[in-house]
């Protein structure tokens, strides 16, 4: 079975109806990986669940010094 892919207001639903933009937000942080598909931001339904499993503290990838 294929990893799913889900738009970013499916994201929002899934997580209680949470906002589309804190879904962004969280994308752009890092706390969320996105997966691009022509023109749009997906994620992919293994990524939503670890962020589902950790509790939404998911750790942000490390910056270079």
């Amino acid at each position: 079975m294929g990893d799913r892919l889900l738009s970013v207001s499916e994201v929002a639903r899934r997580l209680g109806g949470i906002s589309k933009w804190t879904i962004h937000a969280w994308l752009s942080k890092g706390k969320l990986q996105r997966t691009k598909v022509g023109g749009r931001t997906m994620v992919r339904e293994s990524e939503l669940q670890k962020v589902i499993e950790d509790g939404g503290k998911s750790p942000s990838p490390r910056r270079e010094r």
